[in-house]
């Protein structure tokens, strides 16, 4: 238990954030015992689970930034300056996420949780407990219950039980049986399966510094940049789509028509064995509330807002979740009871805000970025933004760049969408106008009208119509 202000902390789950948490509490000079239901993945050679690459961005560096951590990651990370849309012809065209001095990074998924653990360890007021898997909690009194991998249980009494183990949270679990607890679960009918395209010629295959999407309208293909020159490449369609390709010349076919530009990238004969021998995976998108059980226990991360990647704010959200509640345990002075119904009434919103924007942004990235009015709407953005920098921020910058809360941001989007659907009114009409004091002066040409009437003898002009173009 706690002695004075040291308080004892349990975090459940040593993935990325778990492991941050760690080193927030270490560094406060929290006593923190963090307990991993899977092996030390520094210790595999393979680890199973997602895999898919991490966009870090603004909210995620800056917690990073407060443990003394963001400088070693940048360094293991591929800057991402626009979005790189593949069209079916294998032309190619950017779409930058920002200014030219933004961009988010391309970072492994594994090396950054080892890179974090690393750090965690190295606390002396840390212990890392591997192979403990939580089967129970008593919120009364901060008791949290182990099983590890012979067979034993492990109970320890804490100050704070933090769960920060995932989507499928064994601490969110028993919170549902504690409290009145609102939750929310959602499967979405698109499933993802990893790809790879490897280095050629020992270089990247593409342009290095951007995220390739190859956006199909119902379903698309992304790819990030790795260290080792590769991309990490990954396929988002409908279950039933993929359920659809059985052979390898239906997934021939279907990649010649849809993305051809990839084949050759990719390597016919790996797709083929990677696409045969893989299954696409589920999304998960998941809201809940609270995140708090009295002074005793929080939820932060996947396990209180899982949400889908289109945003790339998974982990950087969750990154976060780990700032705000420092900046709560400064402002409070440890006192937990403040502390975690303030971390519940505040994060709460944007949690839920930023897993609707998830949802949105596939929408917007398998579809939209082949509008040419979303091509449009992006440039006037950014042109309002450059004129305008401190009122007209746009939503992805406001989101990727800034630590705006996130419900926050996507008020001023839609204040936004009013102003610039107004603009769009008043042109049309200036259009309008325009136009018709153009034919105006044209017919009142005395040339221009017999070259009509010549060409046009039938043309019969409205009374009012020609009362106005011929009114002095």
């Amino acid at each position: 238990m706690s002695v004075g202000d040291r308080l004892h902390v349990a975090v459940v789950g040593g993935g990325l954030v778990g492991a941050l948490n760690a080193c927030f509490f270490a560094k406060r000079g929290f006593k923190v015992d963090l307990y991993e239901s899977r092996p030390d993945i520094r210790l595999q050679e393979v680890v199973q689970g997602r895999s898919i690459n991490l966009a870090l961005s603004f909210r995620g560096r800056e917690a990073l930034k407060a443990v003394g951590l963001e400088e070693k990651i940048v360094q293991n990370g591929i800057a991402m300056y626009a979005r790189m849309i593949h069209d079916k012809d294998g032309s190619r065209k950017p779409i930058p996420y920002g200014r030219k001095h933004q961009y988010i990074m391309s970072v492994s998924r594994r090396l950054l949780n080892e890179h974090l653990l690393t750090a965690a360890e190295k606390y002396p007021n840390v212990t890392i407990h591997f192979e403990h898997k939580l089967f129970g909690c008593d919120f009364n009194v901060g008791q949290v219950m182990f099983q590890k991998s012979d067979g034993d249980t492990v109970t320890n009494t804490v100050d704070l039980i933090v769960g920060n183990d995932g989507a499928f949270s064994a601490v969110r679990r028993q919170i549902m049986k504690t409290v009145r607890f609102d939750f929310q679960q959602t499967y979405i009918p698109h499933g993802y399966m990893e790809l790879c395209i490897p280095p050629s010629h020992d270089q990247f295959a593409m342009e290095k510094n951007y995220l390739h999407i190859w956006p199909r309208n119902e379903f698309m293909m992304i790819a990030l940049p790795n260290l080792d020159k590769s991309f990490t490449t990954t396929l988002f369609m409908p279950f039933e789509i993929f359920e659809s390709i059985q052979t390898e010349n239906e997934l021939l076919q279907f990649f010649q028509e849809k993305f051809p530009d990839s084949i050759e990238l990719l390597g016919e004969e790996a797709l083929k064995k990677t696409y045969i021998n893989s299954k696409p995976l589920p999304m998960i998108s998941i809201k809940c509330s609270p995140y708090h059980v009295g002074d005793k226990a929080v939820i932060m991360g996947d396990a209180g807002h899982a949400m889908v990647p289109f945003y790339g704010q998974g982990m950087n959200a969750g990154f976060e979740d780990c700032l705000l509640f420092d900046e709560l345990l400064d402002k409070y002075h440890n006192d937990l009871s403040k502390v975690l119904a303030e971390y519940t009434r505040i994060r709460s919103v944007d949690a839920k805000a930023i897993c609707d924007l998830a949802m949105y942004n596939y929408v917007e990235m398998r579809e939209s970025v082949n509008s040419k009015l979303f091509l449009l709407r992006k440039k006037l953005d950014n042109l309002l933004h450059w004129l305008f920098p401190n009122y007209w921020i746009p939503l992805y910058t406001m989101v990727s760049f800034t630590r705006t809360r996130y419900h926050e941001a996507i008020e001023k989007r839609k204040w936004q969408d009013k102003i610039l659907s107004a603009c769009t009114r008043v042109s049309v009409l200036m259009t309008i106008v325009g136009g018709a004091f153009l034919i105006r002066h044209l017919l009142r040409n005395s040339t221009f009208s017999n070259s009509v009437s010549t060409a046009f003898p039938k043309l019969q002009i409205p009374p009012a119509i020609s009362t106005f173009f011929n009114h002095e």
